[in-house]
């Protein structure tokens, strides 16, 4: 049976070989330094936060037979614009190795603030490449979480999304079993969400972060009570997602 790629993505420090083959289930506690790059101050992070995802496309002929990994120093500037990206850790195959860079350079990060000042960014990106079954086609999920479900049936809800998140996630990604993410996300007074926090992630780092993303980048309202006091401080919000591998769109 013809094999084709899988592929997940995991931020964190470089990773040898044998230990990006499990990194997936791995979670890398947040750890961040300033460094520089030539005469520019940069923010170091072992955890890359994107607002475009890297999007790297193979057959499954590109992997030679077997599973690859690879870990990207990528270098992004105060806009969030990658500036540079080289191998770290090489794939094995330098024609792999460049389209790996090639994905990273067509992504954009989100820049790190420091005293209401964007910073360039350093960081790492873990690509796990593995090779999957041909008839198992992929299929695309869109941001449809309990609070969203619900806002859409016109059912009462604490809070509610101006706009369905984006969502750029496939059943590959997924790694062969259903995935759910309980979150709690905190908004300003505009019900701009600034905050997200994973209160029980899906095992996957990549996809816990594609989903704050998704929320980041998106905005909500609410009535305000006692309990929403928007002119005085964040407000705080719980919702659930589920992903299951024969109920995507």
């Amino acid at each position: 049976m013809k094999r084709i790629l899988c592929l997940s993505l995991l931020a964190g420090f470089p990773l040898t070989a044998t230990q990006s083959k499990t990194a997936k289930n791995v979670q890398l506690p947040p750890q961040t330094i300033s460094a520089r790059t030539g005469d520019t101050h940069a923010h170091l992070t072992t955890r890359i936060e994107w607002r475009k995802f890297p999007k790297p496309v193979y057959k499954n002929e590109d992997l030679k037979g077997q599973d690859r990994s690879a870990v990207i120093r990528v270098y992004a500037d105060e806009q969030g614009q990658i500036k540079q990206a080289s191998i770290q850790e090489s794939t094995g195959l330098k024609a792999l190795d460049q389209l790996l860079v090639n994905a990273v350079k067509d992504a954009t990060v989100k820049p790190h603030i420091e005293d209401e000042t964007a910073m360039p960014i350093i960081g790492y990106q873990v690509f796990q490449l593995d090779l999957k079954d041909e008839d198992q086609v992929a299929c695309d999920y869109r941001f449809n979480s309990k609070n969203w479900q619900a806002q859409q049936q016109g059912q009462k809800t604490r809070f509610q999304y101006v706009n369905q998140p984006e969502l750029e996630l496939n059943s590959e990604q997924l790694n062969g079993h259903d995935r759910k993410v309980e979150f709690k996300l905190k908004a300003n007074g505009k019900g701009q969400i600034k905050q997200v926090k994973i209160n029980k992630g899906s095992g996957l780092y990549a996809l816990d972060q594609q989903i704050i993303t998704a929320l980041k980048n998106s905005q909500i309202q609410s009535k305000r009570s006692t309990s929403t006091l928007w002119l005085y401080k964040p407000s705080s919000f719980k919702d659930e997602i589920q992903f299951k591998l024969n109920e995507c769109n």
